[in-house]
């Protein structure tokens, strides 16, 4: 399991949307999505 597959599966089963695991960890929703797809990873 790669990271991006991991934050997405770990978020999942934390029940949290994109939004909410965002505004838990202080980052942009966007960054979040770019995480899940391999876009960025910093």
């Amino acid at each position: 399991m790669n990271l991006q597959q991991k934050i997405y599966s770990l978020r999942k089963q934390s029940g949290l949307s994109q939004e909410q695991l965002a505004e838990q960890l202080g980052v942009s929703r966007q960054a979040i999505s770019k995480w899940e797809t391999g876009v960025s990873q910093s």
